[in-house]
């Protein structure tokens, strides 16, 4: 029966560095990504009219306080 043992490897440092790099961008991206996605819903829903905010069951004053996913 052999034995196994876990072999552990050290990453280069340039190899960790673009990977945290990497990991910042994504995140950043995606943040962007969700800032821009509510304000364009935000400015959809400011368009309509009284009437058509109350009959998707909103009022012109809850736009600003809407969840991050509506």
């Amino acid at each position: 029966m052999m034995a196994v043992t876990p072999e552990t490897r050290t990453v280069p440092i340039g190899a960790r560095s673009i990977y945290v790099l990497t990991s910042l961008f994504e995140t950043a991206t995606a943040s962007i990504g969700r800032w821009y996605a509510k304000r364009q819903t935000r400015e959809t829903l400011s368009r309509l009219s009284d009437r058509e905010l109350d009959d998707i069951g909103l009022t012109r004053s809850e736009i600003p306080h809407l969840p991050d996913r509506f």
